[in-house]
């Protein structure tokens, strides 16, 4: 049976790897749903399309050569050479993690105003598909429900001309509906705000890693000194 603190650090580096497993998984599936956009997933898809999401490959990436690099660590017991190079690449981890984080944070301060920009940015496919999004009634998370669902039902945003569609048929029903500026940046400030603290959860993750290294690094280098202890008492009794 390993030690206690070793076992918490192998549990903590395989919440680490686990991390970069989820990035990966949310980049390709935003990627590949933004191939074919419905109204249920257009809007979350299109938030994360301007997220960072070469850095977040970047990172996941970082995060599996982190992880690899603790194994020759924990095999080779009288080295703390990789184990150093481990805590090094963890916080080269968690800068890069809360770099990404802050960005998305940063994003949610002026969110009608970048809306507007990616709103412009597309064309009347996508905007249709944002005029006639349909979402979870408070919880823009749940998956569609007929029955206890509502529509945006907007027309626009802002001040850039609506695009004819089912729900905008003219400019007459349009001028009795609202600008979807309202309801699309109420769903992003919400969407963002589970994006940017996952990566704050990511970041203490990476800290409680570099802590338990720190840890197994002490208790190497104490075994070390017992073991020049030994060798020199040996020496001194031959």
């Amino acid at each position: 049976m390993p030690p206690l603190y070793l076992c918490v650090f192998l549990l903590a580096s395989a919440l680490f790897a686990a991390t970069g497993g989820v990035l990966i998984a949310v980049v390709l599936i935003s990627k590949s749903a933004m191939v074919t956009p419905t109204t249920e997933n257009i809007a979350p898809n299109l938030l994360l399309a301007h997220a960072p999401l070469d850095g977040a490959l970047f990172n996941a990436g970082l995060i599996f050569l982190t992880f690899i690099a603790s194994i020759p660590g924990l095999v080779f017991t009288t080295q703390r050479t990789w184990l150093k190079v481990h805590s090094w690449m963890v916080l080269a981890c968690i800068i890069v993690t809360l770099v990404i984080g802050l960005e998305i944070w940063y994003s949610t301060l002026k969110t009608r105003v970048n809306l507007a920009v990616m709103w412009d940015a597309h064309g009347p496919q996508i905007q249709n598909l944002l005029q006639e999004r349909v979402t979870h009634l408070n919880n823009p998370y749940a998956s569609i429900n007929a029955d206890i669902h509502r529509q945006w039902q907007c027309c626009g945003y802002m001040k850039t001309p609506f695009h004819t569609d089912s729900t905008c048929p003219d400019a007459l029903a349009a001028s009795a509906k609202p600008n979807c500026d309202g309801p699309f940046s109420n769903f992003a400030n919400n969407f963002l705000d589970v994006v940017f603290t996952a990566m704050f959860g990511m970041v203490a993750l990476d800290a409680i890693l570099l802590l338990c290294g720190l840890v197994v690094l002490k208790k190497r280098a104490e075994e070390e000194r017992y073991r020049h202890i030994d060798e020199k008492s040996k020496y001194i009794r031959i």
